[in-house]
């Protein structure tokens, strides 16, 4: 990954390009936290006997962009990227064998998805259901940055661990 730019959500946008622009700030902060390194330092494990990996939160992010926003919001049946692994479990972060490139054009596509289905969704009140349960879009928009700032702060403890750099 090349260096990437954030921007700043604006501070004083109506609700739904808040919600949005906050979303994509935290996008483009874990590419940031990706960027410059090796496909084995993408690799590094955080600590045994854990999974986490930088590689590992783009491949689960870009799953859990799938779900909520294609599955969810969409309403479609988008199975996941990265299937599933010989006990069951998810394969996010199973990356001995990954292809960066791969993972990271996979996020980027799901991510430009998501971004075409909120802006096709009329408002932030629209419910749709999953599993029987109902979501707004608000609610998915909101959780969706929670999930990134939460494995954000992971992503800067891997990269800290992997050379140093800290902070912003």
């Amino acid at each position: 990954m090349d260096e990437q730019i954030r921007t700043e959500p604006s501070r004083v946008a109506d609700e739904r390009a808040s919600l949005t622009e906050f979303l994509d700030h935290q996008r483009q902060t874990l590419a940031m936290k990706c960027a410059g390194l090796t496909p084995d330092q993408l690799r590094t494990r955080a600590v045994p006997p854990s999974a986490l990996s930088l590689l590992g939160l783009v491949r689960h992010l870009a799953d859990v962009e799938r779900g909520w926003f294609l599955n969810v919001v969409a309403e479609r049946d988008v199975p996941s990227y990265w299937g599933r692994t010989p006990d069951g479990s998810r394969a996010d972060f199973e990356v001995a064998g990954a292809d960066p490139e791969r993972a990271f054009a996979v996020w980027e596509e799901v991510c430009g998805e998501a971004r075409a289905v909120v802006a096709g969704v009329d408002s932030l009140d629209a419910v749709t259901y999953f599993d029987g349960q109902p979501y707004s879009l608000r609610y998915v928009l909101t959780h969706m940055i929670e999930e990134y700032a939460r494995h954000n702060g992971h992503a800067d403890l891997l990269r800290e661990l992997i050379d140093g750099s800290t902070g912003e």
